[in-house]
């Protein structure tokens, strides 16, 4: 009976019915598309500075992340890399190398990051070919070929073409020094790494630094950025070797996810400012159709209704109101968060993040900015419709009875 009478009522004022409901209708919009396009940007910049260059997750020697050394390596990698894509999760990962130098073109010289790749997994990893801007990728096979960072490019006066000298030390104690052929520049977008980056075939740097079939690091990239966890703990089960360090981003790139954290921080200030709104603006709608209600709310006490049962009844009118307004928003919000996710905004200037640069900003479609939105609104809704319930709840017959 309570929710038939709170039903009609809702329609009585259809203009007062409008007003709230689309106070509550806009906070949920608007919270929806504020939790979508925080966590839409956030997991675009996570993974834009994760699968550009550093990965989701890495591998190495124990303790080469603490002190790199040329000669903490591991050992036969590509045992160690099928393993690893058996683990339930794992879309790719790519052997690395490192090592410092000495580059040369003519008369300009320059200290470099050697990173030995393999072109073809560094390719389905990090999309690594589109990094190149100038000149073609390396060969599928060792050809005594170079790619420099355009910082490195500009440092050196190099054309594509050029004969390249690089000196550094190799593993066995002699001096490594050998002549590539510059056939690309590539930008990764981040300054020191392109100021310094020297990318040579895995197998070319090898021979170059005398470590045979050895690597320093495995990166690994995910299918699902929110399950970068779950796959660590399952690449540590399928390696089993405490000689190994499995490390998320979250753990080799700590500073950088403790600043996105404290970002995202800011997301609960907005969702609190929305819902004071709302709440405000549910306040005053409700407490005005009390007070133009006192004569009915009194005539119902006159005839037996208790206190209780009135204050259902003005908070079943706001539930009702609410879950429609939630139901309008849910859809309005999918589409907005779905196109945006597609098409994105175009920032007015571009901004560098983790030294990668963005120019647009994508939301993202997830029943996150569902259902957190939809319980705030409900909630607080209901919450802040308590005082009005209670003030009709206690409204005397006899006075309100004398009402015109």
């Amino acid at each position: 009976m309570i929710f038939k009478i709170a039903f009609r009522n809702i329609f009585r004022q259809k203009r007062r019915t409008i007003l709230t409901a689309l106070t509550m209708f806009g906070g949920f919009t608007l919270a929806a598309i504020s939790i979508g396009w925080s966590d839409g940007s956030y997991s675009n910049i996570i993974d834009m500075f994760t699968r550009n260059q550093l990965g989701h997750i890495q591998v190495h020697k124990k303790g080469y992340l603490d002190k790199p050394s040329l000669y903490n390596t591991i050992n036969n990698y590509e045992t160690v890399g099928d393993k690893i894509q058996k683990a339930q999760g794992v879309q790719s990962w790519a052997p690395r190398l490192y090592s410092a130098g000495l580059v040369s073109i003519g008369d300009k010289s320059a200290g470099v990051q050697i990173v030995g790749i393999d072109p073809q997994r560094e390719d389905e990893s990090t999309r690594f070919n589109k990094k190149i801007i100038e000149g073609a990728p390396l060969a599928g096979v060792p050809a005594h070929e170079v790619l420099l960072g355009k910082g490195l490019a500009k440092i050196l006066n190099a054309k594509l073409g050029d004969e390249v000298v690089i000196v550094s030390q190799a593993a066995d104690g002699s001096i490594a020094n050998d002549l590539y052929q510059l056939v690309g520049i590539v930008q990764i977008g981040e300054e020191i790494s392109d100021r310094m980056s020297f990318y040579l075939h895995l197998k070319d740097a090898q021979e170059l630094l005398a470590l045979d079939s050895s690597i320093h690091e495995i990166i690994v990239i995910v299918h699902k950025l929110d399950e970068v966890a779950k796959v660590t703990d399952r690449i540590r089960q399928k390696l089993n070797n405490p000689v190994f360090d499995v490390e998320s981003w979250q753990e080799f790139a700590k500073s950088f996810y403790v600043a996105m954290k404290a970002d995202q921080e800011g997301m609960w200030i907005m969702l609190f400012v929305i819902i004071l709104i709302v709440a405000v603006g549910v306040l005053n709608t409700v407490l005005m159709s009390v007070l133009e209600r006192r004569r009915e709310y009194g005539l119902l006490k006159a005839i037996g209704t208790k206190p209780g049962q009135i204050i259902w009844l003005v908070l079943t009118e706001i539930g009702i109101l609410a879950i429609i307004s939630v139901m309008i928003g849910t859809v309005l919000s999918i589409i907005i968060n779905y196109l945006l996710s597609i098409h994105g905004i175009s920032l007015p200037e571009p901004f560098r993040y983790g030294g990668i640069e963005f120019q647009k900003m994508y939301t993202e479609v997830n029943a996150r900015s569902l259902y957190i939105p939809a319980i705030t609104v409900i909630l607080s809704s209901l919450i802040i419709s308590l005082f009005p319930a209670l003030k009709a709840a206690r409204t005397e017959p006899a006075r309100a009875m004398r009402i015109h």
